[in-house]
C-alpha cells in the first residue's frame, strides 16, 4: 500500500492505493472487478457514484471514467455487515505527539482482511479525529495490551527508528504448560520464515532471526505464568518460540498445529503485552507505560 500524503480519511479510514498496469481494458470498473475478484461489482459501482475512487490527485472517478493505465489510484475500503468487536481499547496516555492505548484481546490493530471499521486505529482517528494517527508498531488481534500510535506525521520516523534500532524494551505475559525440566530464565533464538498456511511462521536451519528472554514468573499446578521479552519483532515471535520449547501459550489456535477453532471470546490466547519502555526520542524523557490488563485464565489455573 502507498498512502497519499493529503487525502482524508472517511470514517476514519485511510485511503488504499493500486497501481494500474498496461491492460486491455475499456473502463476503470472493469478493471477494479477483475483485480479485487472478491469484491461484488454492485459495490464498485456504488463506490465510483459516491466519490470514494480517486486520481492521484485527489479527484473522484465516475461510474463511466474509462481506464488509463500507468498511473496509482485511491479508494477507500468498506465492509458490509463487518462484525462488531465487543471490547474497548483504553487510552492511557498522549501528548502532542504519541497517544498509547491499552488493546483489549480481539480487536485487530490496524485495517485488514474483514476489519475496517472494527480496529485500534480506526477507533482512534474517530474518537481522537487525528488524520495522520498511525501505528509505531502491531501485536497480534489475538493479544492484548501495550499499542504505541504516532500523532503527527513529521515526527514518525523518529519512534518507528526506535524499533528498527532496538531501543525499546518489551515486556510480555504468558501462560503456558509448565515444564519442570525447562532450565529458566533462557535466551531462545531460532531462524523465523513464512509458513503454511500463509498466516503461520515456522522455524528452519539457518542463522538466527529472532530471539527472546524467558523467565517463570510463578507457578500453579500444571501451568506456568511467563514473562517474554522479545529483541527481535518477527510476526508471531513468542507464540513459536514457545511452542517450540514446548510450552505452547494457553488458548492458541495456530502453534503448535493449526486447529479447527473458532472464535470464543470467553478463552482468548493467553498473551499480554504488558509494558513499552522508551527514552522519548524527541523529548529524551524516560517513557514507560504499563497494561492495566490481565491474563484471566490465571485465576482458575491450578
Amino acid at each position: 500500500m502507498r498512502p497519499h500524503p493529503t487525502l482524508p480519511t472517511h470514517d476514519g479510514i485511510s485511503p488504499s492505493c493500486v497501481w494500474l498496469p498496461a491492460a486491455r481494458h475499456t473502463m476503470l470498473i472493469d478493471f477494479l472487478v477483475e483485480r479485487f475478484h472478491e469484491i461484488p461489482q454492485a459495490t464498485w459501482a456504488q463506490r465510483l457514484s459516491n466519490g470514494l475512487v480517486l486520481d492521484q490527485h485527489g479527484h473522484p472517478f465516475r461510474l463511466d471514467s474509462p481506464y488509463v493505465p500507468n498511473q496509482h489510484i485511491y479508494y477507500y475500503r468498506h465492509i458490509e455487515a463487518e462484525p462488531r468487536i465487543p471490547f474497548e481499547a483504553e487510552i492511557l496516555y498522549q501528548n502532542e505527539d504519541i497517544v498509547v492505548a491499552d488493546k483489549p484481546h480481539f480487536l485487530p490493530v490496524i485495517p485488514s482482511g474483514k476489519y475496517v471499521q472494527e480496529t485500534l486505529l480506526t477507533r482512534l482517528k474517530n474518537q481522537l479525529g487525528i488524520d495522520e494517527l498511525a501505528a509505531m508498531h502491531r501485536i497480534d488481534r489475538e493479544t492484548a495490551g501495550i499499542v504505541l500510535f504516532c500523532k503527527r506525521a513529521s515526527v514518525r520516523d523518529a519512534y518507528q527508528a526506535m524499533f528498527r534500532q532496538h531501543l525499546i524494551s518489551k515486556t510480555y505475559e504468558a501462560i503456558a504448560p509448565y515444564r519442570p525440566d525447562l532450565l529458566l530464565p533462557l535466551t531462545y533464538r531460532s531462524r523465523m520464515v513464512k509458513g503454511e498456511p500463509f498466516f503461520r511462521m515456522q522455524e528452519e536451519a539457518g542463522t538466527p532471526n529472532s530471539e527472546t528472554h524467558i523467565t517463570l514468573l510463578e507457578t500453579r499446578g500444571a501451568w506456568g505464568k511467563y514473562r517474554l521479552m522479545p529483541i527481535s519483532g518477527k510476526q508471531h515471535q513468542l507464540r513459536v518460540h514457545l511452542a517450540a520449547l514446548g510450552i505452547p501459550i494457553l488458548h492458541d489456535p495456530l502453534y503448535p498445529t493449526l486447529s479447527d477453532w473458532k472464535e470464543d471470546y470467553q478463552h482468548p490466547l493467553q498473551l499480554l503485552a504488558k509494558e513499552l519502555r522508551f527514552i522519548d526520542p524527541l523529548s529524551q524523557k524516560p517513557r514507560s507505560f504499563t497494561s492495566g490488563l490481565s491474563l484471566q485464565a490465571w485465576a482458575s489455573c491450578g
